[in-house]
């Protein structure tokens, strides 16, 4: 409910947002915003997912866990920061990296705390709370793009910017005092940090994988220069976000379950787990597919005529949602079952595939080049994944038969040694007719 309520503030903002900004300077916003969202992964260094793993089972753990991923945030966030301001204007375009600065302030520090602070209740599994701090954040966007066009019916990219960016303080500030409040105050662990750091780092480049296939494609638009094909092809990309949201709503609630099955049964307790949420989330896939693809007309008129192509980007994309409860059931299989090196793997894969793809493609046939190439990666994830998902159960399986026999094995020739101490081996004989009767 929660998330719904989400989606409804979300189609609103993304409504006022286009109207305020236009294709142009939404545009710009989208590829300097795409270009911190791939790096922003690494702002908390995984933390927030060791979080959920190991406060989960034990949820005394709190303090020390909630205290390095403050820590961990304020460090590695400026270092990010600082790198981007360095290094934006080569990678997007001065353009875009004009403000590449205040969406980096906002993305990798704010956002990130309050997705960690979501993560906390997530490990509770205190859901209403991860729903209202999401429906806040986006209560929050929608009333100052809703304000800013009541005030000034147009703004610039960084006037946007800096909005986004205080809205994304005020949610954090609000987060973290209602979890001191509730749960108590942090706590830093030198020892626990250095003890969970390679792990964590191994969550955060597989988080980044995952935004480098999504956002690298807008990325590359705005270092080609094509700033109105980046806001058209943005747009309908968060159209493509707003029809997913039931289907990440559903893994954001399992995914404390898929580590506890992984804990308890490996990766045979957790396929059982993904194919009980890709029954009901495939579902959601193809209700939001046919509904993009029949109300991707309507969008001129909600957003303006300067988004007239985002029709055809939108129904390109509606075959995203499917495709992601693939790969989202199985990635989420995998990182339950111990298997986060696999799932890193094969997002790395398609990463590296999105990526010559987009180089060929992009510079050929603009946004549409982009489209294709997201169908191609997020279709071939959701394929490659339940692959490795079905062969790491069958040889666990294997594995685990294996190990079963060999122990049977062992323990009848312990009952028979046993039996036969203290007897002379008895010559073997045909049986007479006095030992039948």
């Amino acid at each position: 409910m929660g998330q719904g309520l989400s989606v409804v503030l979300q189609a609103g903002y993304f409504m006022l947002l286009a109207r305020l900004l236009g294709s142009f300077q939404y545009g710009i916003y989208a590829g300097a915003f795409a270009l911190v969202s791939i790096v922003s992964q690494y702002a908390t260094l995984g933390s927030g997912t060791i979080f959920i793993r190991y406060v989960s089972p034990d949820l005394r753990r709190f303090s020390a866990f909630w205290g390095n991923i403050l820590v961990v945030t304020g460090i590695s966030g400026t270092v990010l920061v600082l790198g981007l301001s360095l290094c934006g204007k080569w990678l997007v375009g001065p353009v875009s990296a004009s403000i590449v600065v205040i969406v980096a302030v906002g993305d990798c520090f704010f956002r990130r705390l309050t997705e960690s602070a979501a993560q906390v209740f997530q490990a509770f599994e205190q859901l209403r709370y991860t729903a209202v701090l999401n429906t806040l954040t986006n209560l929050l966007r929608l009333t100052i793009v809703a304000s800013l066009l009541v005030l000034f019916h147009h703004a610039t990219a960084y006037q946007w910017a800096f909005a986004a960016m205080s809205v994304s303080c005020v949610a954090t500030i609000m987060a973290i005092t209602v979890i001191s409040l509730r749960m108590g105050r942090p706590t830093f662990d030198v020892k626990l940090l250095a003890r969970h750091a390679a792990e964590g780092f191994g969550f955060s480049i597989a988080c980044s994988t995952g935004s480098l296939y999504n956002d690298l494609d807008k990325t590359m638009l705005g270092h080609y220069g094509m700033t109105i094909a980046n806001g058209i092809y943005t747009m309908a990309y968060r159209v493509v976000d707003i029809c997913t949201m039931p289907i990440a709503s559903v893994h954001g609630a399992m995914l404390p379950r898929f580590f506890k099955e992984g804990t308890a049964y490996g990766v045979a307790g957790t396929i059982r787990l993904a194919r009980k949420v890709l029954n009901r989330t495939f579902l959601f896939g193809i209700v939001g597919a046919i509904g993009m693809f029949v109300a991707a007309p309507l969008i001129p008129h909600i957003l303006g005529e300067s988004f007239h192509s985002t029709v055809g980007a939108v129904r390109w994309l509606c075959l995203l949602p499917m495709c992601r409860s693939l790969h989202l059931s199985a990635g989420d299989g995998l990182l339950g079952g111990g298997y986060q090196k696999v799932r890193f793997s094969l997002q790395l894969s398609v990463a590296a595939m999105n990526f010559g793809l987009n180089l060929y493609l992009i510079p050929r046939y603009s946004w549409l080049g982009a489209a294709w190439s997201s169908v191609a990666t997020d279709g071939t994830l959701g394929i490659i994944s339940w692959m490795a998902l079905l062969w790491l159960t069958k040889r666990s399986r294997s594995l685990a038969d294996e190990a079963e026999g060999l122990s049977t094995h062992a323990e009848m020739r312990c009952i028979h040694q046993t039996a036969g101490v203290g007897k002379a081996p008895e010559q073997e004989s045909w049986p007479t007719a006095d030992s039948v009767s």
